[in-house]
Order: structure tokens, then C-alpha cells, then sequence
């Protein structure tokens, strides 16, 4: 397999009025590029976009990105709370091919463990063709938080984040095999979809698979 098609193209959307009419500074992105930077250690690039909160617009972002960018795994942040500019998930749902219901129930469960409000958000995840669509918080914060889930002062972890689930979801859908540094995240497979590697977590490389060509279901 190419280089290329080991690489994992992520698709970063931002949704909101003011950032993307400059009244302030859009956070969601760089909080998104900076953890990716410290969770993954395969090949990984980006395709970005800020855009307003209008739902036709967001639709055609992600097919766009889904579609002719050829993105693994799309991540939105913004417009998921019960505001009536907030359409993100009724413009995610209305590009989907299946629904996947257990992201958002962890990220709710996650963020309900620092504010009684968490149950506002109502952030969805769907898969478009061989694509992941996941709706996250807008807050710095709260998007760490729902990746990485809670950990001890150890830094053992108490809830899992949501991102865990990811790589081997990616797997199933036909992606490339995400591999990441455990200090941040440790991402979950079953031990026939693992493959060996040699090297620190911080920098592992592929020497063999035990995968068969077709992944196990879940």
C-alpha cells in the first residue's frame, strides 16, 4: 500500500456566524489540528473549513469533503445546542447512509460529568459512504475532553473518550489504519484486527497484521 493511501485525510469544519464573519478569532480548528498533532502517529493531513450556520451550506461542506476530497473522517464543531441557528446535526443527518447513535450518547456522558447542561447537546455521528461524520463541541475544552474521555492524575482512564472507538471504526469502513500515541489516547481493537509493530507509542511502524482482508464486525 502507497504512502498516500496510508494517509488519513480528516475534514475539520467549523460552523458559526461570527467566527466566520470575522468578529472573532475561530478556536475549534487549531484545537483540533494542535490535539491531532499530539494523538496520532500515522500519516495524517487536513482539509479545513469555516463556514456559517446554514444548513444547506453545511450540507454541501461535508458531501464536499466526503465526496470529492475523499476525507476518512470528518469533524464538525459548533451549532449542536438547542438554538434555533444551531442545525449542524439536522445537516448532518440529512447527508447520512447510517447512524451511529453511540458517540453521541459517550460525548453527552462525558460532558455531563462537568455541567448539568450537557444534555443540551444534542451532537449526532453518521457514516456517509466510507466516511465518518462526527459533530463535537465547539469549546477548546470540551473537544479534548470528549476525545480524550476523563483520566485519574495518573492518567489512567476513568471514561473513555469518544476517539478510541475511531480508528477501528475506520477500519470497518475501509480507511487506513490509524495508529496513536497511548499517553493521549489509546485507540481499541479487537486483537484480530491489531496489527504488530515495533517502536515506541509515540512512533510505531507496521511490521505485520494479523487483520484479515475484511474486517471483523464490531
Amino acid at each position: 500500500m502507497s504512502a498516500m493511501n496510508d494517509e488519513l485525510v480528516v475534514g475539520l469544519v467549523s460552523i458559526s456566524d461570527r467566527a466566520s464573519g470575522g468578529v472573532y478569532k475561530d478556536e475549534g480548528i487549531p484545537a483540533l489540528e494542535e490535539w491531532f498533532g499530539r494523538a496520532l502517529t500515522s500519516p495524517w493531513r487536513t482539509e479545513k473549513r469555516l463556514i456559517p450556520d446554514e444548513q444547506p451550506l453545511i450540507e454541501s461542506t461535508l458531501a464536499e469533503l466526503v465526496d470529492e476530497l475523499g476525507c476518512h473522517l470528518v469533524l464538525t464543531t459548533g451549532g449542536t445546542g438547542p438554538a434555533l441557528r444551531d442545525v449542524t446535526p439536522e445537516a448532518t443527518l440529512a447527508v447520512a447512509d447510517r447512524l451511529m447513535p453511540g458517540f453521541g450518547e459517550q460525548m453527552r456522558q462525558i460532558s455531563l460529568q462537568f455541567v448539568p447542561t450537557a444534555i443540551l447537546s444534542r451532537q449526532v455521528a453518521v457514516v456517509r459512504k466510507r466516511s465518518l461524520i462526527i459533530n463535537l463541541p465547539g469549546q477548546p475544552k470540551s473537544i479534548r475532553e470528549t476525545l480524550e474521555g476523563l483520566k485519574d492524575a495518573d492518567g489512567n482512564s476513568l471514561l473513555p473518550g469518544i476517539f478510541a472507538a475511531v480508528p477501528y471504526c475506520i477500519d470497518l469502513i475501509g480507511g487506513p489504519y490509524i495508529e496513536t500515541n497511548e499517553r493521549v489516547i489509546k485507540a481499541f481493537r479487537p486483537k484480530s484486527a491489531l496489527k504488530l509493530t515495533t517502536g515506541s507509542a509515540t512512533g510505531a511502524s507496521t511490521v505485520a497484521t494479523t487483520a484479515a482482508a475484511k474486517p471483523p464486525a464490531p
